[in-house]
């Protein structure tokens, strides 16, 4: 409760703080690092908002609303200095936990449960909430638990001025329960962009920013959250979005950005927003950088790839997700046609992007022995510079979670461990331990020097900028898989660790183990990073003063030819591989008005 002096002084000042919460590793820390790899768009889209509410003074004429912004991957939270914080700036105000994930909401919880303590009213939202609700027959025993504390839940998106009316229950201490709106997914067109302050950007490396000029997706896959929490039906931010917000951002020295949309392919006004960004880099003179994520077929648009690389998309990230169809059917992922990937991959690479695909491990039919040799195709047959790899994880929100529960299929309960980069589930074909080191010898397969050094010749052609830009991203993926034991898009540049902000219900460490060992583990890990990177410049510099570096060519990098389908374990080695070529036979075969030939199968039932 406050005091009457307390209460005269918020009319004057209400504290909005928002926290974009991490997770723990292994050992019950909060993965946290010096400078993190991967903006908050979430963080973003809330800050904008909230910022867009402060300058229209929706509390009142004399009250200030007052943002804090935090992004736990970069910042350690402690919830005893933000209550100060807030007492010293009026008493009054509220936590949000923005943009939580399920591998993130033991955190949030944690966190919600001191701020609580400390007297402040909390907001929990992001896709494990709206997700479980949108899923499951009903809340979850850690829903159920944030809310006996006191924490008000909110499921959808915040646009429309919803945020607005979360802020006005909050400054009458009148917060409800739950905000559910995921039955009316709000229009994009015009409302408050994301944005994120310069001092959150400069934590970043890279100083990079967030945005999203779209939601939704039209596909279907099974494992995926986002179809069912912003919907199947895509809305779109338009063209003067777009340039504001760029500008808004350039005016504080911010001009690369990771754009969220799940499929910038699928976006109906890409063509507008792309000859947008165009026009401000050609005729005003303004530079800027994006990554954007886009299907397997973004490549059979007329011009996109293009013009997406002449308004600076200079890295993509594909939902290859696997290569062998047999698997894609299962999981529902249709759209994608392994007989398109190779020209795909060249056609961006030819306009001079880096590509990044994610690759899911633990498909059915998957085996410990099947894997390694997709990724030893994958290697030698596609032009392809990033790999991520991540387990089949059933994520609340998904299709394949709803099914599992309903069946009663055992899921770890540490929702902590719902990263993609933990084993949550058994697979019908291998044992615990074999799936885990599948995942585990993927990335060491794939991340050899060998291959790192092909991967940079296969730039090299494209010029110096171009391999200096890729090299730090291999780099960074070396150093997070083989240093420091994260996902790389989990990681930053010097880890982070507080003794005291080790998870709940695990032993607070004795200082005189803790400090010496996280002491000894930075400075062999530096001593790692130094020989590393002395080792990937050993590896540029023997791609550049190649003799062929301009001719340089392997397989995966030749052109496509009809005698390839013949010859390529692409196609001949993957499951369901001869099924898909086959459709793709018929598929041609209609297009050129003929029958089907005699000796063409018949496909695979899809």
């Amino acid at each position: 409760m406050t005091s009457a002096s307390t209460q005269e002084i918020t009319g004057r000042v209400f504290n909005v703080v928002l926290i974009k919460p991490t997770h723990y590793d292994d050992q019950g820390y909060p993965i946290q690092w010096l400078r993190s790899a991967i903006p908050s768009n979430t963080l973003a889209c809330i800050y904008g908002l909230a910022q867009d509410a402060a300058q229209r003074k929706i509390l009142g004429p004399d009250v200030e609303l007052r943002l804090h912004t935090f992004d736990e991957t970069n910042t350690r939270i402690l919830p005893k200095e933000i209550a100060a914080t807030v007492r010293e700036a009026g008493g009054d105000g509220v936590v949000c936990l923005v943009g939580v994930q399920s591998n993130q909401f033991p955190r949030a919880l944690d966190l919600a449960r001191m701020v609580r303590v400390e007297g402040l009213q909390v907001g929990i939202g992001g896709f494990h909430v709206s997700g479980c609700l949108a899923m499951l027959p009903e809340l979850p025993p850690e829903i159920r638990e944030a809310q006996a504390l006191g924490v008000s839940l909110f499921a959808g998106e915040s646009e429309n001025h919803r945020f607005d009316g979360f802020l006005l229950d909050a400054f009458a201490h009148k917060l409800q329960p739950l905000y559910n709106y995921l039955d009316d997914l709000p229009s994009l067109e015009g409302e408050p962009l994301p944005i994120l302050p310069r001092a959150r950007v400069r934590r970043t490396m890279g100083k990079l920013s967030s945005l999203d000029f779209g939601r939704g997706c039209p596909y279907q896959c099974s494992f995926c959250t986002i179809i069912n929490v912003q919907g199947r039906k895509s809305r779109f931010r338009n063209a003067d979005d777009l340039e504001r917000i760029l500008r808004e951002n350039q005016a504080q020295g911010v001009n690369r950005f990771f754009i969220t949309d799940d499929n910038f392919a699928r976006n109906a006004q890409w063509e507008q927003l792309f000859d947008r960004i165009i026009k401000l880099r050609e005729e005003e003179g303004m530079f800027f950088g994006f990554t954007i994520q886009v299907d397997t077929l973004c490549h059979k648009i007329p011009n996109f790839i293009e013009k997406a690389t002449r308004a600076g998309a200079n890295r993509v990230f594909i939902g290859l997700e696997n290569i062998n169809p047999d698997n894609l059917i299962e999981a529902k992922k249709r759209q994608n046609k392994i007989t398109e990937y190779r020209v795909m991959l060249q056609k961006w690479r030819d306009h001079g992007a880096h590509t990044a695909a994610g690759y899911i491990l633990g498909f059915p039919a998957d085996t410990k022995e099947s894997i390694l040799r997709d990724v030893e195709i994958i290697k030698r047959e596609l032009p392809l510079d990033i790999l991520e790899f991540f387990f089949l994880t059933p994520l609340p929100g998904s299709e394949d979670h709803q099914r599992s529960l309903a069946k009663g299929v055992w899921m770890d309960p540490d929702l902590n461990k719902y990263d993609l980069n933990h084993r949550v589930t058994h697979h019908p074909k291998m044992s615990d331990i074999e799936w885990e080191d599948a995942y585990r010898d993927a990335w060491t397969a794939y991340y050899t020097d060998d291959h790192m050094k092909t991967v940079l010749r296969r730039s090299a052609v494209h010029g110096l900028r171009s391999m200096k830009s890729l090299k730090s991203k291999l780099l960074m993926f070396h150093l997070m898989i083989k240093y420091e034991g994260v996902h790389p898009l989990e990681g930053g540049a010097l880890r982070l660790k507080f003794r005291r902000d080790r998870r709940p219900g695990m032993k607070l460490e004795n200082p005189l183990v803790f400090y010496p060992r996280y002491a000894l583990k930075t400075l062999r890990n530096a001593l790692g990073y130094w020989l590393t990177i002395r080792k990937f410049d050993r590896f540029m510099r023997e791609a550049i003063e190649a003799p062929d570096r301009l001719t340089y060519a392997d397989i995966a990098v030749a052109p496509q030819n009809a005698e390839e389908f013949e010859d390529m374990a692409l196609y001949q080695a993957t499951s369901g591989g001869g099924a898909a070529l086959a459709r793709k036979k018929r598929d041609e075969a209609i297009r050129k008005g003929a029958h089907k030939p005699a000796d063409v199968a018949a496909p695979a039932a899809e």
